[in-house]
């Protein structure tokens, strides 16, 4: 039966009516709007996550960021046209994962799932439709679509704020973009929800985004540590031989990347194990746990016809193959109820620890059209938008019914993903684009490693492995080469003392990210989100002043080559053949994390390159918690010896966070957080929580670095 209000929408469609939105506020600083009619299937409703509540009611309080009158929206031939105000001073971020560029503001995007193919385009591993402000505030369109954003490029003949006029004959300075002040979205559907996620930081924008979606994830303390992805055809006698090489070398190891030939087909894939280079799936896994690393299989979600899997699916699957598999429609519970059964049958049960799911990006020429359609009715638009977001979280729901944390790699994600325990890579190659990437999915609620695969010098090595090092997964994958960690061995110390680095930072990176599940901060960020950083540009004409310091006014609005790990620490990687950089330090005096020395305070700093060593630097007053080098991340009950390094001399403070590092336990209060104080050369820890899991000895070795 059609109700009333169907009836109005369809008019407003076929009109072009322009409407008021009505916004709600759902959580504490955070509004809804509904335009139109929103379709059944959108990305907040796959991903299904609940809002971190009280999580959410800590942060500041906010108020509506935008005026509402100044925000349009229009139904027209079906779809539905959003404009939102700018101010002229503003930058904008996120829009999916960049791998060029930071700033977005003056862009076009189509965000569109794909593989990435070297443009910000929005054509992207993680078309995410959120951006971020500079003014402290963030914008969500709630669609399976493919949708374009118009990031502040048009202007209207009706603008409140019309650009200068140019005559180009006569005018040096004229601009083939003239200045807008809004951004217009188009959404290829009869509507959308919208959420506006208030501030009154950009940090907070983005807090709020995350703690909306569930939170961020918390990995497992082993997936913090090294893992190495093995070349695709070797064997579970290869791979047992390959961990006993890492040990002889005493490199860290905590999980190995099993690749496509542990199928007995693979492209399309069975998700069963061949009998011949696996005679003993169990026997290898049990075999990798002796020895304290832990397996994580590679797949591409596409039935292979020699699957026993195949003909139980094949009624929930969708018109088109891809190489010859079928593809599931995972909208659908028995689709997803079958994988389940197929998946813990064959490797959960076993003891696999995760997975690397490949290929459900896309790419146009060998993915399922657009013209093909799925068994739920969902559209192949909507399926491929939605199919990394649908895959990560039934895979996360497996290992949650087990209470065993999961750490894995994929290539597709999209909105709400934050509270899955993926992280993002890709087959594109470029050192100085991944850390942009990396930068980059900071805004959006992504993971992303700038993985290490080959290199053409050893300084190129050394620096690729220091990058990965200070990343969400610090991952070497060897599938097409073989390649080790000491394939150059002139500089395996190097590439050892980085990694073993990582190993001692663990109490501070599990407790960055123990900060994101809690608190929404991202682990790894852009300066944009730091206090002391972000500024307001002088502008004239909607142009940045060129009085400025073009250094700095680039630096500003588009850093893309350094970003913080935590609250405390600022990296900045070098690349193959730099011989000096530059480093942005914010307010505040920053000190350098090897010597204690100061480097500097609200300045740009140049540094010169030193091959051993990846620039890193400590806020005044910050603490840095470390344990002693080791191969293997801590393990559930182990109480560790602690080094706590202190900066500066300003008073400073860290939360120091533990559990039991495998389980749910601690979302159900199993978890302790002790305050490290410091100040005046002296440094103090308060008592851990009675009865709770706490891997760190109470007497705790204070080093003072500042010189």
């Amino acid at each position: 039966m059609c109700t009333l209000r169907f009836v109005l929408i369809c008019l407003l469609l076929s009109a072009g009516a322009r409407a008021q939105l009505q916004w709600k506020e759902v959580e504490p600083g955070i509004w809804k709007a509904t335009a139109g009619q929103p379709e059944k299937v959108t990305l907040l409703s796959v991903a299904n996550n609940k809002a971190g509540k009280s999580a959410l009611q800590a942060l500041p309080a906010a108020s509506f960021p935008l005026p509402e009158a100044d925000i349009a929206v229009t139904y027209r031939d079906g779809k539905v046209y959003l404009r939102f105000p700018l101010e002229r001073d503003e930058q904008l971020f996120g829009l999916g994962l960049n791998f060029k560029t930071v700033n977005q503001r003056g862009r076009v995007s189509q965000l569109h799932m794909d593989h990435y193919g070297g443009k910000d385009d929005g054509r992207t591993h993680a078309p995410v439709p959120f951006y971020v402000s500079s003014r402290g505030y963030g914008v969500l369109v709630d669609a399976a679509r493919y949708l374009t954003v118009y990031a502040g490029t048009a202007v209207r003949v009706d603008t409140k704020n019309p650009p200068e006029l140019q005559d180009r004959n006569t005018d040096k300075n004229w601009d083939s973009q003239p200045y807008s002040d809004a951004v217009e979205i188009l959404v290829p559907a009869a509507g959308a929800d919208i959420y506006i996620f208030g501030g009154p930081t950009a940090m907070n924008a983005v807090q709020r985004y995350n703690l909306f979606n569930g939170g961020g994830y918390l990995p497992p303390k082993w997936g913090l540590g090294f893992t190495q992805r093995v070349p695709t055809l070797y064997s579970q006698a290869d791979i047992l031989r390959e961990a006993a090489e890492f040990e002889k070398h005493n490199f860290p190891l905590d999980f190995i990347g099993v690749e496509p030939g542990w199928h007995s087909m693979a492209y399309p894939c069975t998700f069963e194990w061949d009998s011949k280079r696996f005679p003993d799936p169990q026997g290898f896994i049990n075999d990798l746990m002796a020895k304290g690393v832990r397996a994580n299989l590679w797949l591409n979600p596409y039935v292979s016809p020699k699957s026993s899997l195949y003909p139980k699916v094949k009624p929930f699957s969708g018109s088109h193959t891809v190489w010859n598999g079928i593809v599931a429609d995972f909208t659908m519970p028995e689709a997803r109820q079958l994988f389940k059964e197929h998946f813990i049958k064959n490797h959960i049960s076993l003891g696999v620890s995760g997975y690397k799911i490949d290929e459900n990006d896309g790419y146009d020429k060998w993915l399922w059209p657009d013209v093909a359609t799925f068994p739920s009715g969902t559209s192949a638009e909507q399926m491929r938008q939605i199919y990394g977001i649908a895959m990560q979280k039934m895979t996360d729901e497996w290992f949650r019914e087990q209470n065993r944390r999961t750490y894995g790699l994929v290539r597709a994600s999209n909105a709400g993903a934050s509270n899955f325990p993926y992280v993002i890579y890709n087959d594109y190659y470029s050192h100085p684009d991944f850390i942009t990437a990396l930068v980059n999915s900071s805004f959006i609620g992504v993971l992303w490693t700038p993985e290490v695969r080959a290199s053409k010098s050893a300084e190129e090595w050394v620096r690729r492995m220091q990058s990965v090092c200070f990343s969400p997964m610090a991952m070497l994958n060897a599938w097409a080469d073989g390649t080790k960690p000491w394939s150059f061995p002139e500089v395996e110390k190097a590439v050892q003392d980085v990694a073993m680095l990582r190993m001692r930072l663990l109490p501070y990176l599990y407790s960055t990210f123990a900060q994101y599940h809690f608190e929404g901060k991202p682990p790894f960020r852009s300066m944009n989100l730091v206090d002391g950083f972000a500024y307001t540009p002088q502008v004239s004409g909607g142009k940045l002043d060129a009085t400025l310091n073009p250094y700095e006014a680039k630096t500003r609005s588009d850093l893309k080559d350094q970003y913080m790990m935590g609250d405390n620490l600022i990296v900045a990687p070098f690349f193959a053949e730099q011989k000096s950089r530059k480093v942005y330090l914010p307010k505040g005096k920053w000190y350098d994390f090897y010597t204690g020395k100061l480097a500097g305070e609200d300045e740009v700093i140049t540094v010169t390159a030193e091959l051993d060593k990846i620039p890193l630097y400590v806020r005044d007053g910050g603490i840095i918690p470390m344990i002693p080098a080791r191969r293997q991340a801590p393990k559930a009950g182990e109480v560790l010896p602690l080094e706590v390094r202190v900066y500066g001399s300003a008073p400073g403070t860290f939360e120091l966070y533990d559990d039991d590092g495998v389980s749910f336990d601690f979302e159900k209060g199993a978890f302790s957080r002790v305050m490290l104080k410091a100040g005046a050369g002296k440094g103090t820890m308060s008592a851990p929580q009675t009865g709770k899991p706490f891997g760190y000895q109470k007497k705790i070795s204070w080093t003072f670095m500042t010189k």
